[in-house]
Parts: structure tokens; C-alpha cells; sequence
């Protein structure tokens, strides 16, 4: 079935083209070539059953594009042309239901050029119409009962008895290990073979704050935490042993993050009793000084590596929004606004090059997750669960993402892409 009922094959133009013509230099006064309501009756069965039920929920849709002096007719014909090619195409995008949409418009106004012009005969600016088709996709996937919710598993109660937040690290496939503040302060451990989880270890220490933990090599983690006194603290296992806590100074508002961009290298990142962001670093032979990178942060910074010499660094703003700043290789960037209220300190994951996932706790305590494609910023979307710390996400096998956090008995929970 032809994703688009009016258009030649190669999506350029219909036949009409006379009438084509007069539609794009007069858009106002002619209506759709052999426009026919009965037409639906002609599209499966799928398409029916969505376009009957999302009427009401289009409402808003239709307002804005007659603000453009489209007429109503046309409106219609747009919409219809949008959620018949949803319906289509929905089998051959994936990701997140963000992630679906983005690739769906990318794949609609690459393939549909003749309605392109067409809604810029009408001077609808390029943002302000991709927002609208967009949201034509988001309607159509809860018709299609395709959901957020959809993707993910339920939370999965792993016990234990936490006072922080969660650190996660993983150094092999289907490895993960998980660290917390314990009851008495001590960092405690637990990690998933593939199989099975492990109980819960104490590690010993007295930490202030959530621990932070990376991996950079085969059984190599290293976990950094808060002190007693506000100082940056590190620990390591190197495969046979646990090395005891190392005091590395600074005075520290924050939890620490901690990101790895080749073996044997570290970027810790914390916020500091100014509230800006610094950093410190480890080359595989000795720590730099504290580097201030600027900023007013009310949260502990996220971090991630990706690619050569990538750092993305986010954090929540003055305004609880996500805020975000990333280091090219060469130079650091200006803080950016990515929006969003945030009740905690965000965790970013990366699944490939260019590929970011971001995540934080929202005002109902719900996993709040957005990521980027490599071209945009996806819309936040809500993820149920009651979150009583900042989530923490890794990248476990096939790309496929998990999140953990503290629960509303202060168990460990866990959430799994599916």
C-alpha cells in the first residue's frame, strides 16, 4: 500500500500537475485534487481503527496548521498523509518511542518532498512543523498502544538496605556491578554474572556520598566516593584484589562522577563548594590538579565517554533543568539548556557513537529519560517507578540499557530495557 495516496512514485509530485501548480502558488483558495472522505474505506484495517480514535486527540494539531490560513481540508489531508505513513513504516523504526519518532519525520520529509513544498507554500516554519508532525506520531503510537512503558521491563526488587544513591560498573559481557553507601556508611557491592546476583558485600570506608564507578578494562573498576571531610576518595580492584581507600583532596558539594575514555585514563567530576564543575584527571601515571570548568550546578554531575576524546558532562541547572557541557578533544563547550525539571542529579549512558541516554528522577519521583540521535534531542519521556535516589544506567549486552536506583524501601530496584 502506498504510504502517500496523492503522490508520483518517486514522491516528487501527484499528477496533477497543472493543478499542483495553482495549489503552491495559491495555497488558500483550492482544496486536495479528488479529495473523497470514502476514501478511508479504501486503507486497512489498522489505519481505520487509529484514524477513527484519535480525532479528539488531533484537535490541537488542526487549530495550529489553520492558523497558517491552510484551509480544513488540507489540514486533513496532512494529518491523514502523517499517520498513514506511521502506521506503514512503524515495523521499520527502533529505540525508544523518541528515538521511533525522530527517525519516522527524518524518513517523511525525505521521502515525501511534494508535501514538503506543499506546507511551505503555507510559510510554516521548518521547527514549528516537524513539532507538529511529531506530534502526530506520538498520537498514533498510543493508538497503536505502542508506549514508553512498552519498552521497558518492570522493576525488579534486588533488596539490600541503601543510604545513597548507586554506582555501576561493568567490565565484561553480561557482567554488572553495583556499589552503594550502606547502613554504616561503608560501601557495599553486589554484581550479576549472567546468571545470578551475588548477595551483598561490605567493602569497608566511610563515605558521605553516592559512589561512583567505572570500568576501563577486563576485571579493572575503579570507585571514587565522598569522604568525611568533603574529600574525593578512591578505590580499585584489579582483577585478584581490593586496594584500600586512597584520599585524592579537593572539598567536594557533590557526589563524584566518574567516565574512562581509554585504558588506564580517568575523568572525575564533581561539583565543588561554589557549586561550579570541576575536574580531575588520571594519564596512567599521575593525577592532575582540580580543573574548574564553570557552571552553577544544584546536583552532582553525570558523565560519559564515547568515541576519541569525547566527555559529555551533564547536570541539574539553577532552574532544576538538565543542563549539558562536552569536551571535543580540544576544547570544553559553553553549558547548554536541554530543559526538563529535575528532582535529582542525572546519569547519561552512550550505546554508540553520537548515541547519548540521559536519565534523572521527575517531580512525581518517576525515571524522567531523553537522549540524542546524533542530529536532535529527543522530547523527555516519563518511565514509571517510585525513585527514592538519582537512577544510575549502564549499557549491559546487545546495547541494551539498565537502569538501577534506590526503592521506596530503600532496596536496591532495577529496570531493563527490552
Amino acid at each position: 500500500m502506498s504510504n502517500n495516496l496523492f503522490l508520483s512514485k518517486d514522491g516528487s509530485s501527484p499528477s496533477n500537475q497543472s493543478y499542483n501548480y495553482r495549489q503552491l502558488i495559491h495555497p488558500l483558495y483550492y482544496s486536495l485534487p479528488s479529495y473523497n472522505p470514502y476514501y478511508l474505506g479504501q486503507l486497512d484495517a489498522s489505519f481505520q481503527k487509529v484514524w477513527r480514535g484519535m480525532q479528539t486527540d488531533l484537535d490541537q494539531v488542526y487549530e495550529k496548521l489553520v492558523e497558517f490560513n491552510m484551509n480544513r481540508v488540507t489540514v486533513r489531508f496532512l494529518v491523514q498523509q502523517l499517520v498513514l505513513f506511521a502506521v506503514s513504516n512503524v515495523s521499520n523504526v527502533s529505540g525508544s518511542t523518541n528515538q521511533r519518532v525522530n527517525q519516522l519525520w527524518n524518513f517523511f520529509e525525505q521521502q515525501n518532498a511534494w508535501i514538503m513544498n506543499l506546507i511551505a507554500a503555507y510559510h510554516i516554519p521548518s521547527k514549528k512543523m516537524e513539532k507538529l508532525g511529531k506530534e502526530v506520531f506520538y498520537i498514533t503510537f498510543e493508538k497503536l498502544d505502542f508506549s514508553t512503558n512498552n519498552e521497558w521491563s518492570g522493576w525488579s526488587n534486588l533488596g539490600g538496605q541503601l543510604t545513597s544513591g548507586l554506582g555501576v560498573a561493568s567490565w565484561d559481557q553480561n557482567r554488572i556491578d553495583v556499589f552503594a553507601r550502606g547502613r554504616e556508611r561503608q560501601l557495599i557491592h553486589k554484581c550479576w554474572d549472567g546468571r545470578t546476583w551475588s548477595n551483598w558485600e561490605s567493602l569497608g570506608g566511610a563515605i558521605s556520598s553516592s559512589p561512583a564507578a567505572v570500568s576501563w578494562g577486563k576485571n579493572r573498576m575503579d570507585i571514587f566516593a565522598r569522604g568525611q571531610n568533603q574529600e574525593l576518595l578512591h578505590k580499585w580492584w584489579d582483577g585478584s584484589k581490593w586496594y584500600a581507600w586512597e584520599n585524592l583532596g579537593g572539598v567536594l558539594s557533590s557526589s563524584p562522577s566518574v567516565s574512562s575514555l581509554a585504558p588506564n585514563r580517568l575523568d572525575v567530576f564533581v561539583r565543588g563548594k561554589d557549586r561550579a564543575l570541576y575536574q580531575k584527571k588520571w594519564d596512567g601515571e599521575k593525577w592532575s590538579a582540580w580543573n574548574r570548568l564553570g557552571g552553577h550546578l544544584t546536583s552532582a554531575p553525570g558523565s560519559v565517554a564515547w568515541g576519541q576524546n569525547r566527555l559529555d558532562v551533564f547536570a541539574r541547572g539553577e532552574r532544576h533543568q538538565l543542563i549539558h557541557k562536552s569536551w571535543n578533544g580540544k576544547r570544553w563547550s559553553e553549558w547548554r539548556d536541554l530543559g526538563g525539571v529535575l528532582t535529582s542529579s542525572p546519569s547519561v549512558v552512550s550505546r554508540g557513537e553520537v548515541l547519548l541516554d540521559v536519565f534523572a528522577r521527575g517531580k512525581k519521583f518517576e525515571l524522567l529519560y531523553k537522549n540524542w540521535d546524533g542530529r536532535q534531542w529527543s522530547e523527555w519521556e516519563e518511565v514509571n517507578g517510585k525513585l527514592t535516589s538519582e537512577p544510575e544506567a549502564i549499557k549491559g549486552e546487545e546495547n541494551r540499557i539498565y537502569v538501577f536506583a534506590r526503592g521506596e524501601n530503600n532496596q536496591l530496584i532495577q529496570l531493563r530495557q527490552d
